[in-house]
């Protein structure tokens, strides 16, 4: 029984059936219309996205029995002899396997003679990248001064191999690597003409594992249906592909963001079972954070339809932008550098502990837990970490349960830029269903804009859960107006006099004193978190 592979029955035989390659086509089709036809294209591209699709089609296009035209019939012996690999007057050659110049010189002795059926003579030359230089420099002569009835169609994944010289005598056509929607939709068509049931889910993950080429999809989706039994569902489809559960990727991500080191490893202990290629399960983990920052900072971006967007969603609610891009970026390097752990496994488990140890180390500082101090002498730099003291100014400060409100307000509406300015300069005085009063101190006066209170109030309102209003009740006289910045200048002021004590406690900095003289530089001493 013979079949057909999709890839093969469903290539494209016009340019009309043409997906993601607009820009090409459009070219394509009105230099045929025009009259105005090169006689040499070179056509660029990775694999699978159409390059010697496109040559065919336009082999077609020029040799068709109508007559020179965008739009081959299809139907006439020439253009079915070409869909069929049969033409003789095109002349299809993989230069991978014909390098050497003896070959090439071979395959040009016959340009100068006319067509024996078509109206052109199409040398369709595929990898033209692999041929030798002196390959090369004998195409080169022909592409110079071509015979009126022959034309150049040339292929490759690698243009930068190609001479100068070559180059400049082409056409030269990029073509895209394919979106994951345009695979997707021919996906789609393909599987509804087919009578195939499917899933969608299935379908955007073979989408996405196509990695842009439009063949490796269509290879893809044979090997999914025959694996599903003539059916194409999630399940088989990511089990046939050996690729992750995003649930378990989600349970991760929503550990971390809880501080649950012992469920992080949990989840680790269950997903190992699969044996999966942690390369592959921190890019899937990067990716998902990834569609979670560009959701967080343009929400209408998220789309129900697209690929975990329930799990987009939720994270959005746990995670802070400063948590994600923190995460993003120790996937990101993590990933790069697992091959120098001792083990995948536990190579992968470091970099998941490493998001944990630095969020709380981002916390830790925040808060004022703890603070770690560069200090310089004249003589030498000195490194250590001071705990903060439990007698320390900004410890004495009231905390009040309405300060402690608004604190957790602030915090969980992610607020940046100026609106967290002015936010960080008030204080919640009362709140009544609807309405938040404020304390504003003097130093918050010139944040306070119309556009940027509206901002404010709109965060709030997101994070309460409710719509609400704003009054703002400026500082009279010498209130005493207790606010995150307050309480941030004070906790700065502790941490630089912890700073400095441990600079003079130090026995180092005490043994360069008493050897070599050295003096402490007061303005040298500043915490890390100071931004120098």
């Amino acid at each position: 029984m013979s079949y057909l592979v999709l890839a093969r029955k469903w290539r494209p035989k016009r340019f009309a059936e043409l997906a993601g390659q607009e820009h090409v086509v459009r070219a394509l089709v009105n230099a045929l219309e025009s009259g105005r036809v090169h006689h040499a294209f070179l056509f660029t591209g990775t694999r699978g996205v159409g390059k010697t699709t496109i040559a065919r089609i336009f082999a077609k296009s020029l040799n068709c029995e109508t007559g020179v035209t965008a739009n081959p019939c299809g139907q006439c012996s020439t253009c079915r002899e070409i869909d069929e690999g049969r033409f003789v007057d095109l002349l299809e050659v993989d230069a991978a396997s014909r390098t050497k110049v003896d070959d090439t010189r071979e395959l040009l002795d016959n340009v100068q003679y006319a067509p024996a059926r078509g109206r052109y003579k199409v040398y369709l030359i595929d990898e033209v990248h692999m041929l030798s230089t002196h390959s090369f420099n004998a195409l080169l002569k022909t592409l110079e001064e071509p015979p009126p009835h022959v034309k150049f169609l040339l292929a490759t994944t690698d243009p930068q191999k190609l001479p100068v010289t070559v180059l400049s005598r082409c056409l030269q056509f990029n073509l895209k690597r394919m979106s994951q929607a345009v695979i997707a939709g021919r996906i789609n068509e393909i599987l509804t003409a087919e009578k195939i049931s499917y899933e969608a889910d299935a379908v955007r993950l073979i989408a996405r594992s196509a990695q842009g080429s439009m063949r490796d999809a269509l290879s893809l989706l044979d090997q999914a249906i025959a694996f599903g039994g003539n059916s194409l569902k999630f399940a088989d489809t990511q089990t046939m592909l050996g690729t992750i559960d995003h649930r378990q990727i989600f349970a991760i991500a929503v550990a971390l963001a809880q501080h649950d080191a012992r469920e992080v490893l949990r989840q680790v202990v269950d997903l190992d079972e699969h044996a999966p290629d942690y390369r592959d399960v921190l890019a899937e983990m990067a990716a998902l954070l990834q569609r979670v920052a560009l959701a967080q900072a343009v929400p209408e971006l998220l789309d129900d339809e697209q690929e975990n967007a329930e799990f987009v969603r939720e994270l959005m609610k746990v995670l802070t932008p400063e948590d994600v891009q923190l995460f993003y970026q120790i996937a990101v390097v993590g990933r790069r550098d697992l091959d120098l752990a001792p083990e995948p496994r536990s190579g992968f488990e470091m970099v998941l502990l490493r998001m944990l140890a630095f969020r709380q180390s981002e916390e830790g500082a925040s808060n004022g837990v703890g603070v770690s101090v560069t200090q310089s002498t004249s003589a030498t730099s000195v490194r250590s970490s001071t705990p903060r003291s439990a007698n320390s100014t900004a410890s004495t400060t009231v905390t009040s349960s309405g300060t402690q409100d608004w604190l957790s307000m602030v915090r969980n509406a992610n607020l940046s830029g100026i609106a967290a300015q002015l936010a960080a300069h008030c204080s919640l005085q009362a709140r009544t269903p609807g309405k938040l009063q404020l304390f504003l101190d003097a130093d918050g006066e010139h944040f306070r804009r119309p556009a940027v209170e509206e901002k404010l109030r709109q965060a709030l309102s997101a994070a309460l859960a409710e719509d609400i209003k704003l009054e703002f009740v400026a500082q009279a006289g010498e209130t005493v107006v207790d606010t995150p910045a307050k309480r941030e200048q004070a906790a700065a002021v502790d941490r630089m006099k912890a700073a400095a004590q441990s600079i003079h406690n130090d026995p180092n900095v005490k043994q360069m004193m008493d050897i070599f003289g050295a003096v402490v530089q007061p303005d040298s001493i500043k915490p890390v978190d100071s931004g120098t």
